[in-house]
């Protein structure tokens, strides 16, 4: 897996359930993730009943987006990616060079994706504070990725705890001040290096980018030393590639075939050719950063050699004769003197005679 202690910046096509309950539109994602060079396609996995009890609501923009006379769970009942695509789903992103990832809402589903073999896992925002479930997504050893839409940081270091715990501990904790007690400890805490990457992320779809708040991800790197990405749900490509800019290891941005199609999620997705134009702006960004060293590149050294001047004679200097600063001046020749050593030649004699403009020899 190429997600932690890489270069490369990992960026995740979430598809979601953009495939709108239809086979053909989930294999026709997979096909528009991998045209746009993302590293993996993510969908999402869970049984409706277990996810949203019967009278909750929905939140505001998916009312907006869906029938807005229908329940959550309604909704979610056909936004269901059946287990029966998952393994099929699973081999068609191989064959195209992608990782297949999915997330569970529930453990009947994690459980079911743990089966499949997933490389990582990546925990929902909504998740983050549900403390059994996050138990159960740190047990499984896979590396995670942790959204933190809607969180306080507070709230992210409790989900950071009790990932820690998971992977300490055998049985799940009894209390919180379980959890609390193996986060007092150095080794523990330790073990989310490498393993754990927290996502930025504002839970509203779309994102305003008055709410953005991409310091919020500085702020995550500097309270828990981790890997840290952002989850995008801003309309357009600026955010995640600022976001890239600032440091950000994971990329994960919401993707549609088609904007118009019915459903939560479609309005605030990329279209296939936006997806393209955000990864391969990120690709440029990655080799825009370069390695931090302050050095000339490869292709500076013959403009070094053309742009820089060198120390040479302001008028005609008899051989003998005591430089003054009168006689020295520079310009660009192409071998020469440096003009910083110009001023330690003030006082010495010339050991030649010299024309104007000709070149000084030490």
């Amino acid at each position: 897996m190429t997600m932690v202690g890489k270069d490369r910046v990992y960026i995740i096509a979430e598809a979601g359930v953009n495939h709108n309950g239809r086979r053909d539109l989930a294999f026709a994602l997979i096909d528009a993730a991998a045209d746009a060079g993302a590293d993996a396609v993510k969908f999402q996995t869970f049984d409706a009943h277990k996810l949203a009890s019967k009278g909750v609501r929905k939140a505001a923009y998916q009312t907006e987006n869906t029938d807005a006379g229908e329940s959550q769970l309604a909704m979610l009942q056909q936004l269901e990616l059946p287990r029966a695509w998952h393994a099929d789903l699973q081999d068609y992103c191989r064959r195209k060079g992608l990782d297949f990832l999915s997330t569970a809402f529930d453990v009947g589903s994690l459980a079911f994706l743990v089966e499949l073999g997933m490389p990582l896992f990546k925990v929902p925002s909504g998740e983050l504070t549900n403390g059994p479930l996050l138990w159960q997504f740190a047990r499984t050893r896979k590396p995670l990725i942790l959204s933190t839409g809607m969180a306080t940081l507070s709230e992210v270091e409790q989900g950071l705890a009790i990932v820690a715990h998971a992977l300490r501990a055998v049985h799940e904790p009894a209390s919180m001040d379980e959890v609390w007690r193996l986060w007092s400890n150095a080794e523990c805490r330790s073990r989310l290096l490498g393993h754990v990457t927290l996502l930025h992320c504002t839970s509203q779809y779309p994102t305003p980018f008055t709410e953005v708040n991409l310091r919020g991800m500085d702020t995550l790197a500097s309270a828990f030393g981790l890997d840290v990405g952002y989850s995008d749900h801003t309309q357009g490509i600026l955010i995640p590639v600022a976001a890239v800019a600032r440091g950000a290891k994971v990329i994960e941005k919401h993707f549609t075939l088609d904007r118009s199609l019915a459903g939560p999620d479609h309005k605030a997705s990329l279209e296939p050719d936006e997806l393209s134009r955000m990864v391969n702006d990120i690709r440029a960004l990655q080799a825009a950063l370069g390695d931090g060293s302050k050095a000339p590149q490869d292709s500076e050294w013959d403009t070094r050699l053309a742009a820089r001047q060198q120390v040479v004679a302001a008028r005609s200097i008899a051989a003998g004769s005591v430089l003054t600063r009168a006689d020295l001046t520079t310009a660009r020749s192409g071998r020469g003197l440096p003009p910083v050593v110009l001023w330690e030649l003030v006082g010495r004699k010339s050991g030649r005679a010299y024309d104007e403009g000709e070149v000084i020899e030490a």
